[in-house]
């Protein structure tokens, strides 16, 4: 079974870059502007070194700069440069940004070597650093849900930050890359976590929770006792605020494999690696304000339609769901949000690369 989950991700990876025009070597970017501090920015001091990564292990350990964890992909690579342009630009002090990338280890040398060196043409003053994640260590557990691109390894990666991350980085930011900022990243990283908290998230108590899991997990008479006196809520896992150390020493990663062996047995949950998190988390976190997660813009997991701003203020433009902004203009049938993500998008167009 990890090994059709596998074939299944490369599939999908294959038709993706083949039916668009965006493959790792048919892809190319604009090179984004560079943004500076302002003056009331901590100074930091950072011996450039661009081997394997942007910036030095100074700026990549310290507790003075806000640590931005993303995963990076060639199907999604295009949504990514856009979240980090948006980062960036939005930041009072994107010199003291440093960005994590975690990749998948299965894909070839070429394409890693790809990714790296168009994140350093695009970015060149960008501080980062890769991560080569190990598929066949999640593989073996992943259950297949109601779309295949939620099966790819790659989506559990976020449940492993902590052990991929170097042990001085203590907190992060994990962003998904179908999103736009249009604040400053360091008020989300500075959300407060309390005193035993491990991660903070946008939370939504007005779902209808009980829909996460199958009739099974709840007809069960000890697993429908799980979530007794949490008062669990759903939340987005696409936006997080995570203490690395907690959740080290808390060993969170193994508990969620725990529940996705039991889910290779009974299937107690139908929606990728979602429903770990909230059987770990649920009722145990920080909940983030909405303004953070404007989520939804991508539609459902099954059409994907258009849908409209929730009511409220936005510091952050979420296309969860299964329509993402830049193949929906590629086709020509944008939603009308998606002139939201447009400014962001760094792709070289047609018009631009014989100009």
């Amino acid at each position: 079974m990890p090994l059709l989950l596998l074939l299944l991700c490369t599939i999908t990876l294959l038709i993706t870059t083949t039916s668009s025009s965006s493959s790792s070597i048919q892809q190319l970017f604009k090179e984004a502007p560079q943004f500076y501090n302002s003056p009331n920015c901590p100074s930091l001091h950072d011996h450039h070194d661009h081997d394997q990564s942007g910036g030095g292990d100074v700026i990549l350990c310290s507790d003075q700069v806000v640590h931005v964890a993303m995963t990076l992909d060639v199907t999604y690579l295009r949504g990514s440069m856009a979240a980090i342009l948006s980062v960036l630009q939005h930041s009072s002090c994107p010199e003291n940004i440093a960005f994590h990338f975690v990749t998948s280890s299965s894909n070839n040398s070429t394409n890693a070597t790809s990714l790296n060196s168009t994140l350093s043409s695009t970015f060149p003053y960008l501080k980062f650093q890769i991560y080569p994640f190990d598929d066949t260590s999640v593989s073996r557990l992943i259950s297949t849900s109601i779309r295949s691109a939620l099966d790819c390894p790659l989506n559990y990666a976020r449940s492993y930050l902590p052990n991929l991350l170097p042990l001085c980085v203590r907190r992060i930011v994990y962003l998904d890359s179908d999103l736009v900022l249009v604040d400053d990243i360091a008020k989300l990283a500075a959300t407060n976590l309390g005193e035993e908290s491990v991660l903070a998230a946008p939370e939504y108590c007005n779902a209808n929770f009980t829909t996460y899991f199958t009739p099974t997990f709840w007809s069960n008479p000890s697993l429908s006792l799980t979530f007794t006196n949490r008062k669990a809520c759903y939340f987005n896992t696409g936006v997080m605020v995570i203490d690395l150390d907690r959740w080290r020493k808390g060993e969170y990663t193994q508990k969620i494999e725990e529940w996705m062996e039991l889910q290779k047995r009974i299937r107690i949950y139908e929606l990728g690696s979602l429903p770990p998190f909230l059987l770990v988390f649920g009722g145990y976190i920080v909940p983030v304000d909405h303004k953070w997660n404007q989520h939804g813009l991508g539609g459902d997991n099954f059409r994907g339609l258009c849908r409209d701003l929730h009511p409220g203020p936005v510091s952050l433009l979420h296309w969860s769901g299964k329509g993402k902004p830049w193949a929906r203009l590629d086709a020509n049938r944008p939603c009308p949000l998606d002139a939201l993500w447009a400014p962001y998008d760094l792709l070289q167009t047609p018009f631009l690369l014989d100009s």
